[in-house]
């Protein structure tokens, strides 16, 4: 199930349906032990109990904790300039003396020449200070765009701001604003949150301005596809719509995280709410506040996960790892000598275990740095040492929904039809172009699309459709499972092991 985010609210989208089946589901369970009663305890349970003697955990009243913190927190109030493509109705075709053409000609069409026209809108969010000159955190989509930000504190006063600086990639923004005086301000967190926690969520839910909601730390590390440094805590106080950028404190009111989506079927809370942890928050705020922006370290690959699919075609014993789809030209990683296909095990001794793992921690190490990459290249280890680059702005891939047109041949049992690359102008100089394919068919279940173009299968270069059709063979022959596409595409180079199964 793809998850979506609304860029105001982020508000990641999920089926009404589910959540009512987890309820249900739920219900059942617990009205199953109502009628069959506890069952006994076996005597290994008994002599050694899971649970032990745990002490009663948390506060009676948050309440002076957020008498204390409550001041800091407040609402972020926005304008910003949108472009409009058109009117809100087509202009008919009538007479200029027509009574209503003023109105259709104001409201209905475009701007002049066809252009489209600027209209203002509003949106409000929440932040808190966080020190006393009057440094405000909030989230980038709740400021991006902006032509004037205003700030209102707890207590009534409205003040402009200044966006010192964004972040795109966390969704972090700093403000500045200036009161003349001292203001009160929260800080930092500096112990790692566990899993039951209590969390405190302070912000401007609905516009409605300091409301607090209660909650745990329900879990660390989710991945919820807002960017490639995904590290949220998952959190379930009460977070709504007007709540993003605002603090989550721990029982002692010190932040732990920054308010950014909510997962939920309406826009509104359901319980499940995610928060950028104060360990990444911190660092880049401080960048944000020396520099204005952060500059991340770089070594320039497009990698990607190890299925077990890709595991077993490789030979790989474990998923672990980030697998390199492609170096990029000129980039660190190329200069070191990395090449499609390797395996990047640890960085400075340290284990990657993700890609996302391999990003987060180039990127902290930042430009400029000398690193060891270790990788795995045809069952060998090898250590590189690369200096780290600085990481480019983000590009826009583009790709042609519509894909080609050409007659290709049919690979049986791929449910594929290809033709040689050179054949077929900007597709490339090798490889196989795939002009057609079955969605139901083993390639495309995989991934392969229509307009991609086939490097490699099995490790070695292919040019035409008999040489594919012969990597599957020689795969079956050898008791392999699957084969490994090298693959290029509109938004670069992938592995997809695809299954020998019925190909030939």
């Amino acid at each position: 199930m793809a998850i979506a985010i609304n860029p105001r609210d982020r508000a990641v989208k999920a089926p009404r349906r589910a959540s009512r089946l987890a309820l249900m589901s739920a219900a059942a369970v617990f009205a199953l032990g109502a009628a069959i009663g506890p069952a006994p305890l076996t005597p290994a349970y008994a002599e050694a109990p899971l649970s032990g003697s745990v002490t009663a955990a948390g506060p009676a009243s948050f309440a002076d904790v957020v008498e204390r913190v409550k001041p800091a927190v407040v609402a972020i109030k926005v304008k910003a300039v949108e472009n409009s493509q058109g009117g809100m109705f087509e202009m008919p075709d009538i007479s200029p003396d027509d009574p209503m053409y003023r109105f259709f000609k104001r409201f209905g069409e475009p701007g002049p020449g066809g252009r489209p026209q600027k209209h203002m809108t509003m949106s409000q969010g929440s932040g808190f200070i966080i020190s006393a000159d009057g440094y405000v955190v909030t989230n980038n989509h709740v400021v991006e765009h902006s032509s004037e930000v205003e700030v209102a504190l707890d207590d009534s006063r409205t003040l402009p701001a200044k966006v010192v600086g964004t972040d795109k990639r966390t969704d972090l923004a700093l403000l500045k604003i200036n009161d003349g005086q001292k203001l009160p301000y929260v800080e930092w967190g500096s112990t790692t949150p566990r899993v039951g926690d209590w969390v405190i969520a302070v912000g401007n839910p609905f516009g409605l301005g300091g409301s607090v909601t209660a909650g745990i730390i329900s879990a660390r590390g989710r991945d919820i596809g807002a960017g490639p440094y995904d590290d949220f805590l998952q959190i379930d106080a009460p977070v709504n719509r007007g709540n993003s950028g605002g603090p989550a404190f721990d029982s002692h009111g010190n932040v732990i995280g920054v308010n950014t989506a909510i997962y939920s079927p309406s826009g509104g809370s359901v319980g499940i709410g995610f928060a950028i942890p104060t360990e990444v928050a911190k660092d880049v705020v401080a960048a944000l506040k020396e520099k204005g922006s952060v500059s991340r370290g770089w070594i320039g690959v497009k990698i990607q996960n190890v299925t077990p699919e890709i595991a077993d075609s490789m030979g790989l014993k474990t998923t672990k790892g980030a697998l390199v789809a492609q170096p990029q030209k000129g980039a660190p990683a190329e200069e070191a000598g990395l090449k499609a296909g390797d395996l990047i095990v640890a960085v400075n001794g340290d284990k990657i275990e993700t890609p996302r793992d391999l990003a987060r921690r180039i990127a902290a190490l930042g430009p400029g740095k000398t690193v060891d990459v270790t990788y795995q290249r045809a069952g060998a280890e090898k250590t590189v040492k690369l200096k780290l680059g600085t990481l480019p702005e983000e590009q826009e891939a583009r790709a042609d929904d519509e894909g080609p047109s050409q007659q290709g041949s049919e690979v049986s049992g791929l449910g594929i039809e290809v033709v040689p690359a050179p054949e077929v102008r900007g597709a490339g100089r090798e490889g196989l172009l795939v002009t057609d394919l079955d969605p139901n068919g083993a390639a495309a279940q995989k991934g392969l699309r229509r307009g991609d173009v086939i490097v490699e299968a099995g490790g070695r270069p292919v040019n035409s459709s008999s040489e594919l059709a012969s990597a599957f063979e020689t795969a079956r022959k050898e008791g392999r499972h699957s084969v490994l596409l090298r693959v290029k595409s509109a938004n670069g180079a992938k592995f997809i092991a695809v299954p020998t199964t019925g190909a030939g």
